[in-house]
């Protein structure tokens, strides 16, 4: 909601082309400053929905369909 009503953009890109050292300090910094707000319940992935890996050819068409908000986890368990 935040992100909407203030007008964010999240971006991102791919770490493949950069040297090892800055990879190192990115995941540093991740689990100094972000691993901790996870661990806490603060930050939280958004999850629509749960498919039993069976059932893979129907989270893959939801997921064509562009009508879910947040994650599609497939599940092995």
């Amino acid at each position: 909601g935040q992100v909407l009503r203030r007008r964010l953009t999240v971006t991102g890109s791919t770490l493949r082309p950069r040297p090892v050292a800055f990879k190192s300090a990115i995941a540093a910094a991740l689990r100094e400053k972000v691993w901790p707000w996870l661990a806490a319940g603060r930050v939280k992935p958004v999850i629509h929905q749960v498919f039993p890996a069976s059932q893979a050819a129907e989270a893959h068409a939801l997921m064509e369909s562009s009508t879910h908000v947040g994650k599609i986890v497939l599940s092995w368990s």
